[in-house]
């Protein structure tokens, strides 16, 4: 099959053990991003098969008319950048492995990491050191802090092992049957939501995107967040309400350390969430190592085979066969 692998920025895949499993295909690696559906449409006009990394690119319609040629889409997890019915209608299959029963531990451990840097003020030490100014403040200890966790999910729980082992006082909050599920293992849940925001001085969120969790956190909940409070998103942007969190950055009161943006990828130099002392901003690589994408894609690579073998597997619209 003619495969063509979208947005490897760092062409990675090729040098890992899982991209032996593609020998006997024509691959094609992209290592830009092309956000255009005409100009994609063209560069992967003989395309048989698409691997998607992870949500890059967006694959509609405007895509999707343009390749006839195209009969399968490989990736892994949840799709909401995917339209399945516009898939579908152009008889395109779409597979995609959802997660095994162990987490995304480099998500796990990206989230601590930010944790940890902008208590300890990292990113600025450094910065100092290099500029041959030593010391440029003093940072803050975890310990006997509280963190508060929104999401009781596999990669929260991760979080929370890491969390409770460096003295961290962990509370919960999220849907109501999380928090169910959350009381009956014997964590703590809050009491209410105001009070699972006011009484952390980190908040964490861990939520999938859907229709249902858009906009989930809202302004309210931001200021009811204790002055100097940390909030951290390795999530998704769009959990939180468009423009909030960049509205109470300016106002100075509370920190944030986000991995995820609006647009992606966000080269925007003035953007707030990138330039404001108070927040710690990495470039959405809290999935992004060596190890996480050899495990991926080597489901992503092996549905291929499957679809290439006559026996598809993981087939979210399997009606496009």
């Amino acid at each position: 099959m003619k495969v063509h692998i979208l947005d490897d920025w760092f062409d990675t895949l090729r040098h890992l053990p899982c991209f032996e499993k593609l020998a006997r295909h024509d691959v094609t690696v992209w290592t830009d991003h092309e956000p255009d559906p005409a100009k994609l449409a063209h560069r992967v006009a003989d395309a048989e098969c698409l691997v998607l990394f992870r949500e890059r690119t967006q694959v509609g319609s405007d895509l999707l008319d343009r390749l006839d040629k195209l009969k399968l889409i490989s990736q892994r997890g949840v799709h909401p950048h995917v339209d399945v019915d516009a898939c579908t209608a152009n008889g395109v299959l779409l597979c995609s492995k959802k997660g095994a029963g162990a987490p995304s531990y480099a998500a796990a451990e990206m989230t601590l990491a930010l944790i940890l840097a902008s208590y300890r003020q990292i990113p600025q030490q450094v910065a100092s050191l290099k500029a041959g100014k030593w010391q440029m403040g003093v940072g803050r200890t975890l310990r006997g802090r509280t963190l508060g966790l929104y999401g009781y999910g596999k990669i929260a729980k991760a979080v929370a092992v890491y969390a409770k082992a460096i003295g961290l006082n962990v509370q919960w909050w999220g849907s109501q049957d999380g928090r169910a599920r959350a009381a009956a293992d014997g964590e703590t849940v809050a009491d209410s939501r105001a009070a699972f925001f006011a009484s952390s001085d980190i908040v964490c969120l861990h939520v999938r995107l859907n229709a249902d969790t858009r906009g989930l956190i809202t302004a309210d909940d931001l200021a009811a967040m204790q002055p100097r409070s940390l909030l951290v998103n390795t999530s998704r942007s769009g959990l939180i309400a468009r423009g909030v969190l960049e509205d109470e950055i300016a106002r100075g009161r509370i920190h944030a350390a986000v991995d995820v943006f609006d647009a992606e990828p966000m080269v925007d130099t003035d953007n707030i969430l990138a330039t404001h002392p108070n927040v710690l901003a990495t470039p959405h690589i809290g999935f992004v190592t060596e190890d996480e994408f050899d495990m991926q894609f080597s489901d992503i690579f092996d549905q291929i085979n499957a679809y290439a073998d006559g026996a598809p597997i993981h087939m979210v619209n399997p009606e496009a066969r």
